[in-house]
């Protein structure tokens, strides 16, 4: 390809223009510092591990709302941590996606348990739940513990 005098003129002074506005305070670059800054302005961050897999990839959620004054926070957006040794602020799909986990018409607020043989869901409080499961873990534990190994070793 031929370049003639005037084309690498007008290149080069194309080029000079545009680093001149870029130094001049016009880059997309600030605007856009600002924007992202201004959506989490107010927000308030908590450090907290993706639920997914056993990774445990580290998140940053940002959430609106006084906690003080028994407003009900409300989670606006979750990344990655920068920070985190583990996943150096990247998610994968499943953790990109944990906000919409979050605010999913079908994800369960309270425990709720089934009896044996119902079909029905009954709602039960925190303190129950954790109660039930204590019982069936310890009932699990005395029916299934073995002190001994078949040569005789203390476990």
């Amino acid at each position: 390809m031929q370049v003639t005098r005037r084309q690498f003129f007008k290149i080069c002074s194309a080029g000079l223009g545009g680093s001149s506005i870029a130094m001049l305070g016009y880059s997309p670059t600030a605007a856009l510092a600002e924007v992202r800054e201004f959506k989490l302005a107010r927000a308030t961050e908590t450090r907290n591990m993706c639920p997914y897999c056993s990774v445990s990839c580290g998140v940053l959620a940002y959430s609106i709302g006084d906690k003080s004054k028994n407003a009900k926070a409300e989670i606006i957006h979750i990344e990655g941590d920068p920070d985190n040794p583990v996943n150096r602020g990247t998610l994968c799909p499943k953790g990109a996606g944990l906000l919409d986990m979050v605010h999913s018409p079908n994800r369960l607020k309270h425990p709720e348990v089934r009896e044996a043989g119902s079909s029905e869901w009954k709602r039960i409080s925190w303190d129950e739940a954790i109660t039930r499961i204590a019982k069936h873990m310890k009932a699990d534990r005395d029916a299934n513990f073995i002190e001994k190994n078949a040569e005789g070793t203390t476990v």
